[in-house]
């Protein structure tokens, strides 16, 4: 029998937080929100409204599902099939990362360096390797209105979420898809590379949370003995790809952001200044210039 039966939408709110707050959820208010509003297809404004209407049979059911996900460990944002990266709803699949606000400091890092150089408002030619949801491509190109994205990834389903999320955007036009490996089927030359690629070191991956290592792909997460087979592999193509001045911004794990400066230089490429931290003090975007000749 379902915990929800009989209670009002308010009520059945505060009885969802209180068993996600019971086994150690740190937003359980808002989670209860989120997983309230979406059995019952309200939003907070209308959730006010009906606050003190007794949720249906078929309500109670559905909430109860979505509570037993929750409770399982299985992520909101998979529970919904949508999360807000720089502001834009992408959806996602079983084939994508969720995305994350770590991930937004590689957008806040391309973005500074290409007003820097007073490039923002040029036809760009941006490539995101690796795409996944296509979060960060679609960032900048909702910053950048002249420019033109190519993402690509190796999994076919992620570039088929990816497409979507460009398509509901309005900036389907503006973006391209390539099924490789990273940046091994690209050709010209691109101002700007971006990707958050796998980084986690493979012996980690049992010990992430439930959340990321039982939800996300695996393939988008490890990153190899060593967490940087994806670093070697897409520095040395982006040293190849990149214009004269062109910029290469990566996210990196904790305490790989020395290793992939090496590499970067060991390609040629120059490091543009310290690594920029997240909201957590984590040097999380590293960035390089093929410097002009």
């Amino acid at each position: 029998m379902s915990h929800f039966a009989g209670q009002s939408i308010d009520a059945a709110r505060r009885v969802l937080a209180a068993r996600l707050q019971a086994v150690g959820n740190d937003s359980a208010e808002l989670d209860a929100r989120l997983l309230v509003g979406a059995a019952l297809g309200l939003d907070l404004t209308g959730m006010v409204k009906a606050a003190k209407r007794t949720l249906t049979h078929d309500e109670a059911d559905r909430l109860e599902n979505l509570a037993r996900r929750r409770l399982a460990g299985e992520p909101v944002a998979r529970i919904l099939g949508i999360k807000e990266f720089w502001g834009l709803p992408l959806h996602l699949s079983a084939a994508t990362l969720v995305p994350r606000p770590d991930t937004e400091t590689v957008v806040e890092r391309a973005l500074e360096l290409l007003r820097a150089d007073g490039a923002s408002d040029r036809a760009l030619r941006i490539a995101d390797l690796g795409t996944g949801s296509g979060a960060i491509l679609l960032a900048l190109l909702s910053e950048l209105p002249n420019a033109h994205g190519f993402a690509t990834d190796i999994s076919a389903a992620a570039l088929r979420t990816a497409s979507r999320n460009a398509a509901e955007l309005g900036l389907g036009d503006r973006a391209t898809w390539i099924a490789c490996d990273y940046g091994s089927a690209l050709t010209g030359a691109f101002d700007l590379i971006v990707s958050n690629p796998p980084y986690i070191p493979s012996a980690d991956i049992a010990g992430l949370d439930i959340e990321v290592r039982a939800y996300d792909p695996r393939a988008a997460l490890d990153g190899g003995a060593d967490g940087l087979d994806a670093y070697r592999a897409l520095v040395s193509q982006s040293a190849g790809l990149l214009t004269s001045g062109g910029f290469l911004v990566v996210e990196v794990g904790r305490g790989q952001s020395g290793q992939v400066e090496a590499l970067m230089t060991a390609s040629g490429l120059s490091p543009t200044g310290p690594p920029k931290a997240d909201l957590g003090g984590v040097p999380r975007a590293v960035s390089a210039r093929r410097l002009p000749r």
